[in-house]
Formats: structure tokens, sequence, C-alpha cells
């Protein structure tokens, strides 16, 4: 049995409760011991300075699975980025596309991330996944919903979109019902995917009554997050209240020119949360982080990715996308995960477009077309003082989305910012980032600092991370990355 013993440390335990002098003891994975003196010949005592000791952070809303990040040589990079940034647990199967189940073993929602051909896939359902992640020996936590397009292209085919028949809902919710069961931590729609936004209200009323039943969430992506948000918003108030569901909305972010829809779409939520459970997620920097395909008009858009591609290489349909696009400001849109053309990752797309002797519109598309569309798009479009008065709402969680820009930390930035600005006491800050997201997932064991807890740990000051135990642990050590993977799957069963 290995034990580490921390000493000297200012404890947030997770509970919003305010920080006090404690030691705490670890035991193989487990906390062991919180007491104000402990005594014990640990193997390892590490001295906290008077530094304030945090549950691991949890990411509720990453798209890093999507890129494929969890396997083999990707792995690395990805996992470092977020335990350097305090997360000890990230939440995957984002924006309706999940890496199971794959009812034909096919990941084909996943072509506009990823080369799917790069890795094989051995796994159908829920539980084959899980068994084939526990031997790519994961360095973080990683759970996963069930992503509602994936699902449902599998049960209707090729076909453009349409409304599923009667046998076709029954084996969807089946499919659907039968993962949760096997720790699936919920559904997620994008409902600006063509699968769902043309799905009946009844198929997704459906979906989440049977989420409700398990206790588990929908993780939802807004189509029109601008204009449109106030009416977006109440549909999805009203959701919740039909069904009783637990909702949380992902990238809930102050559009520059939309800032009234916004603080009107967050009163909506306030004044109905005692009866329609919702939530919100965002991350605390000036950019918008999008797919390159959410830049296409929606009659450019189809079910197929194959498609899609051909259209923007169709001559005129490509004139007409190009005198439907919005101006765009390429100084301010800088390319992100660009999967093998990292050399365009940091660049602004008016760099891009120069360098092709391109306007910025026609820069996007050609930018689309080499890639495949496997790239994103960091939009300084985001009203700040308005996102920084939405982080301090009960309703508010962080996340990052899975999208990084080099050198940015998602959980570090809201930690300065809040110690800096004194938006929220640094208990409550604490609590949104680790109990809270564990509650709502349904995460036993984790986001809180108490005996029988696993010990996912953060040591930090102001916004530096200086130590990260994983499931007991050390992988940051003195602020550097340690050659340890110890994550685990994370189910709710």
């Amino acid at each position: 049995m290995s034990a580490i013993l921390i000493k000297n440390i200012q404890l947030l335990d997770g509970s919003g409760s305010s920080p006090v002098k404690f030691d705490v003891l670890l035991k193989n994975d487990k906390i062991s011991a919180v007491e104000k003196t402990i005594n014990f010949k640990a193997d390892e005592v590490i001295d906290g300075k008077s530094n304030y000791l945090a549950p691991g952070f949890i990411d509720v809303n990453n798209r890093a699975d999507h890129y494929l990040s969890l396997f083999k040589g990707q792995s690395n990079s990805f996992q470092k980025h977020f335990l350097l940034d305090g997360v000890t647990s990230v939440i995957g199967g984002q924006r309706g596309i999940s890496l199971a189940p794959l009812i034909y073993g096919s990941l084909q929602t996943l072509r506009p991330y990823a080369d799917v051909n790069k890795i094989n896939i051995n796994w159908r359902s829920i539980s084959e996944f899980f068994e084939t992640l526990k031997k790519q020996r994961l360095g973080i936590n990683f759970g996963t919903l069930i992503g509602h397009a994936t699902v449902r292209r599998a049960v209707i085919g090729e076909s453009i979109s349409r409304n599923l028949t009667q046998n076709e809902l029954r084996l969807l919710n089946f499919i659907f019902k039968e993962s949760l069961e096997s720790g699936a931590l919920g559904i997620s729609f994008d409902f600006g995917n063509p699968q769902t936004f043309q799905a009946s209200y009844f198929e997704i009323k459906k979906l989440a009554q049977t989420t409700a039943k398990k206790g588990k969430i929908l993780s939802v992506n807004l189509k029109d997050k601008k204009e449109g948000l106030i009416e977006s918003v109440k549909k999805i108030i009203f959701l919740a209240k039909e069904t009783g569901v637990k909702i949380i909305i992902n990238e809930f972010l102050p559009f520059v020119g939309f800032e009234d829809n916004y603080v009107h779409a967050i009163e909506l939520i306030k004044k109905n949360f005692a009866s329609a459970c919702v939530y919100f997620n965002l991350y605390p920097f000036n950019e918008s982080f999008l797919p390159l395909r959410d830049f296409l008009p929606e009659f450019a858009k189809t079910d197929r990715w194959e498609t899609t591609l051909e259209n923007i290489k169709n001559p005129e349909i490509r004139k007409k996308i190009l005198k439907n696009s919005p101006r765009l400001d390429g100084v301010k849109m800088i390319i992100v995960n660009a999967p093998s053309h990292d050399y365009l990752e940091g660049k602004t797309l008016a760099e891009f477009s120069l360098n092709r002797n391109l306007k910025i519109e026609e820069g996007l598309l050609k930018l689309m077309e080499i890639t495949e569309f496997r790239g994103e798009i960091a939009n300084k479009d985001i009203n700040f003082q308005k996102l920084m008065e939405a982080l301090t709402e009960k309703c508010a969680l962080v996340a990052s989305n899975g999208n990084i820009l080099k050198n940015q930390f998602v959980f570090k930035k809201f930690l300065e910012i809040v110690q800096k600005e004194k938006i929220l006491p640094i208990e409550t800050a604490v609590q949104k980032i680790t109990s809270l997201p564990a509650k709502l997932l349904g995460l036993d064991g984790r986001g809180e600092i108490k005996n029988g807890c696993f010990a996912d740990l953060v040591i930090f000051k102001e916004d530096q991370i200086l130590e990260v135990m994983l499931n007991g642990q050390r992988v940051v050590k003195d602020g550097e990355l340690q050659n340890v993977k110890n994550g685990k799957i994370l189910k709710y069963l």
C-alpha cells in the first residue's frame, strides 16, 4: 500500500466551505483521512506551504475525443495540457458525436474532425469501448455522453435526415437506454447538426424522458446562439419542465452585438430554475471556438460529410456561398486544431488568406477544402465583461470545450480572474469546477475532499498549478508533468 501525506495546506474541500488548515492522507487511490494534524509514516510527504488544496477540476464539455486524442501517440499532448491546468477528469461525447456505441462499427460522424482510418475499431457497445480505453492506459479520467447524431445516423443510414418511424424510434431509445445502463453519463444533442435539428420534438422528448429516468444529463449545443438565443433557451427550459431532465447548455457565450439577448436568456434560466434544472457552461476568454463547417450557410450543409465537401468545391455553389457569407474580420480569427496541418495552427485567417492572394471569405473556403473541415477557428467576438458577469451565476459552469489556444489554460485563467477581480469567493469558484459538476454528472467519490473519495487533488497558488494527484499518484510535481498514466473510466451506473 502506497501512502502520501499532504501537510500545511489551506483546504478547499469542494463543498463551498471557506478554506481551513488541514492535513490530508492518501492511501492508494483514495483519501484516507482529513484532519487538522495527521502523524503518519507515509511513503511521501508533500509540504503544501500554506497553498490551496482542492479536488481535481472537472471539465464538463470536452471535445478532444473527436480528434481521437485518447489514442496512442496523440494522447500525451492532450493529457499533458489538461493536467497542467489542474484538470483530472474530462467529459467527452459532446455535440451529438461520440466514440460509442457504434452500431455498425463505423466512426463516420467523426470524419469532419479526424482521419478515422488511423485507428482500429474493435468495439461496438459502450462497455466494449470502455474496455478498449482501459488498455490504452489513460493519463486522465474520462467519461462520455452518447452522441445523438452518431446513433441516429447509424439507425437511418446515409439517407437524408428525416423523422423516424415508430420501429426506428423504438430501436434508438433501446440503444440509448442500454448505453446509459452501461455507464454513459447522459446524451448529447447538437441542434445545429442536420440529424438533430430535423428530428421531431417527440423523438427528443422521448430520449430526454429516458435520460431523466436514469438520473442522467442532457448536454446540448444550441443552433442559434445570437438572434434566436431567447427562443432557443425557452425551448430548452420547456423540455426540462416537461421531462424533469437535467440539462447543460454548452458554450453559452455573450457574442458581441447580441448582449441583450444573452442577459435576457440568463434571466429566463434563473427565473425557471426551481422547475427546470438548466445549467450552462462557458470559458473565460474573449474567443468563440467553432468547427470550420459551422461557418457555412445552411443551404451548403448536408448530412453527408463528403457531399458538403463537394459543395464547397462546386463553382456554382461556391459562388453562392461567397455571396451569402457575412463580412469576416480575418485578423481576429485564429486557426486552431488543424489535424495533419499543424503548421497552420496559431495563424490568423488574414495571414492564411494573404499568403494565397485570397480575400478573407475565399481564404476560409480554401481552409475548409485543404483541411477537409478538420479544423476550427477561434474568433474574437465575445463580450468579456458580460462573460465575467455570467461566471458568477449559480447555474454557470466552467468548461474548456476541448479547444485551447497554445499556452492558454482555461481553469488557471478562471482562478486568476476570481482572485484578481474578486468576482467570487475562492471556495465558490472551486465548487463550480469540482463538486457541482460531479453531482450533476453522478460521479460518486469525485469532486470533494473527504474520507473515501478518490484522490484527485490539486495544489495551487493564485493561478499556478503546483501539484496534481490523479487517483492517488502524483502526475504533476513542482509544476512539472510526470510520466505517469493513472486515469480511470468515469461511469454512472
